[in-house]
């Protein structure tokens, strides 16, 4: 197996090499029945898996030989389970491979820091690989589906999980404590004056860029958005459903070189130049001010805070408030539902070191954060510690349904594999 770091390396050269000459140089990696594996198909998920798992063959060779193992034991097993796959007619839509490629691809960019990057490391374009790659996807969605399908009958007895927990509990780490909570968010609005300055500053902002002035500089400048200033308020490339409404209807719909009157957004205002369309993708850059928030407005939420809290009696009542008022859109429609939380890893921290101050079954006091007040309803708690079963069943209950499914795919596996011809190819 130490052989495949050359194979790696050969197959990856050879196909550069291939490239500048303008030939395409292929081979079978692996024959499984009447499908075979290819070299390419097999160095494109290794090189996809080495992204994702940030090894670097030159700095870490041993890991990389694991990893390429464990690469083309999976596509051998996948290409077991598409022929059992096959027979039960399972399909997966065109519509739900884009969608899944898409978050691969971005995942990818994402990890490695940048698209040109990732494509530096793929050792070919973006295009090419989502061309490439899209059956390679289909095919592990169907994999992935039927492996479900097997699944979905297995369940875990008490015995099951009573006999997981004796096996295990001396290796399963400590639980952290967990609180099962609810909130309503009252954002804190600026005032119809601080909006106004704000609308004039942007159409000042703008009628000198229209002038002559340079966008990138005036964002740089003035933009309070900390993620596109450097940028020269540059978005990039970004894909019609990822951007607010408002913001996006603007983007989509103005002409290249326009730049927009202030648009209202959550976030503030903006004025945004759209530079490139294609699509359904969209590349384009803002300037974002946000409204000064006075005492006065702060004081106007919280006071609106304390009276929706007089109102919130009981369980039923705090939901109704949060479905009327609330201000989180994810949340608002489920009652405020936040599930079951670690207060010390909790994004919002005021809400995590508030936690030990909330009474149960009761809607506590204002609590202030970044952009406005929430109040929270505790349900229950979940206490800390080392597992055990009365405590922490759920937990345990998962973790054996897991372990249970994992052993009995794996015993299928084995199994299936001697109704398959196999035969992996040497250098």
């Amino acid at each position: 197996m130490r052989s495949f770091l050359s194979f790696f390396i050969f197959c990856h050269l050879g196909s550069v090499y291939s490239q500048q000459n303008g030939q395409h140089i292929d081979g079978v990696a692996a024959v499984i029945e009447n499908s075979i594996l290819l070299k390419s198909d097999l160095v494109q998920m290794i090189n996809m898996a080495a992204i994702q798992q940030r090894i670097d063959p030159s700095n870490n060779p041993d890991a990389f030989i694991k990893l390429q193992e464990s690469v083309l034991q999976s596509m051998v097993d996948q290409k077991i389970v598409l022929e059992m796959a096959a027979v039960d007619s399972i399909i997966v839509e065109e519509k739900e491979v884009n969608q899944s490629l898409d978050q691969q691809i971005q995942m990818l960019i994402s990890q490695s820091g940048s698209e040109e990057q990732a494509e530096k490391m793929l050792g070919q374009s973006i295009r090419s690989f989502r061309r490439e790659f899209w059956f390679d996807m289909q095919d592990r969605m169907i994999s992935e589906r039927y492996q479900q399908q097997l699944l979905n009958n297995i369940s875990a007895t008490r015995e099951d999980v009573v006999g997981f927990f004796k096996t295990y509990q001396d290796s399963i780490p400590a639980f952290p404590l967990k609180a099962k909570l609810r909130h309503l968010f009252v954002k804190i609005v600026p005032s119809d004056s601080s909006k106004k300055e704000t609308i004039k500053l942007l159409s000042k902002i703008r009628k000198n860029i229209i002038a002559g002035d340079a966008f990138g500089v005036l964002a740089e400048k003035h933009s309070m958005d900390p993620g596109s200033k450097r940028n020269g308020g540059d978005l990039g490339w970004v894909k019609r459903g990822s951007l607010v409404k408002n913001f996006e209807t603007a983007a989509f719909t103005l002409d290249i070189g326009h730049i927009s009157q202030p648009i209202e957004t959550e976030f503030g205002y903006h004025i945004i130049e759209t530079l490139e369309k294609k699509g359904e993708k969209v590349h384009v850059r803002h300037i974002l001010i946000m409204p000064d928030i006075t005492q006065k407005d702060n004081e106007t939420a919280r006071n609106f805070a304390l009276s929706l809290k007089d109102s919130a009696l009981t369980l039923d009542k705090f939901k109704n408030l949060v479905k009327k008022h609330s201000k989180d859109d994810q949340t608002a429609s489920l009652g405020g539902d936040l599930g079951w939380i670690n207060p010390n890893t909790y994004p919002v921290k005021e809400i995590g070191q508030a936690i030990k101050y909330v009474e149960i079954d009761q809607c506590s006091p204002p609590i202030n954060a970044s952009l406005g007040f929430h109040l929270l309803w505790l349900e229950g708690v979940k206490p800390g510690g080392r597992p055990n079963l009365k405590d922490h069943w759920s937990e345990m209950e998962a973790m054996a349904l897991n372990k249970k499914k994992m052993d009995w795919y794996n015993n299928w596996l084995i199994a299936a594999r001697k109704n398959f011809f196999v035969k992996v190819m040497s250098n």
